[in-house]
């Protein structure tokens, strides 16, 4: 029996010590969640201030296609969008600002792990990197490098980075053009007893009205 539990002692005393050690990982886990959450949570509002200064912001509840995460409208017009594209090394997550007339405002790179001195460039806040992400305010639209017809200088030697934060901004004024659409469009009302479907058009003033026969009518 002796000889037995000398056997087993060694990988007894490994899993205790194993044991012991998740324990206090897990402790320091649970007390560092919260901060951690609360640092995540600073790092985004600062990004959406950078990009379009506002008092608040509502999440839209628009759904994450896997490129616009998140869109969130800022109060007194505009929406800021979280976009993350694929870069160079991995993925590019950035806060791009969109204008009530869908133009970009600004743009902040929260997370990226591009090449130091070339593709981490886009977000630093150095003069080559602040001079980059100056390029975007105003655009509309498709967004490209020079050498795709656009507008924006590359990075030298992160071309592919530069190119994954033209599709994002790209992608996040599309998406602001969509949501804005979605918010003006007309209103579809049932008319008459048969309830055939009229469209009233969202500018109609109050002389517009609807026949019987469901014509409309600018009396």
């Amino acid at each position: 029996m002796n000889k037995t539990l000398q056997m087993f002692k060694p990988g007894l005393m490994l899993l205790m010590v194993a044991a012991a050690a998740a324990f206090i990982l897990g402790l320091v886990n649970l007390a560092t969640a919260g901060r951690i959450a609360a640092i995540a949570e600073e790092t985004m509002r600062g990004a959406m201030q950078s990009v379009l200064p506002a008092a608040a912001y509502t999440d839209t509840g628009a759904e994450d296609d896997g490129e616009v995460e998140a869109i969130y409208a800022a109060e007194g017009g505009g929406w800021v969008v979280r976009v993350t594209e694929s870069g160079s090394q991995g993925l590019i997550t950035m806060m791009v600002g969109v204008s009530s007339d869908y133009a970009c405002t600004g743009i902040s790179i929260t997370e990226s792990s591009e090449t130091a001195g070339l593709g981490a460039v886009a977000g630093q806040q150095s003069e080559k990197g602040e001079a980059f992400r100056a390029q975007f305010v105003g655009q509309s639209g498709t967004v490209a490098v020079t050498k795709e017809g656009g507008e924006i200088d590359a990075i030298s030697g992160a071309t592919i980075t530069s190119k994954a934060v033209c599709k994002g901004v790209t992608a996040a004024i599309a998406a602001c053009q969509a949501l804005g659409g979605a918010q003006s469009a007309p209103v579809v009302e049932a008319v008459g007893p048969s309830s055939e479907a009229v469209v009233v058009p969202a500018d109609a003033g109050p002389g517009y009205v609807t026949l019987p026969s469901g014509e409309p009518s600018m009396g």
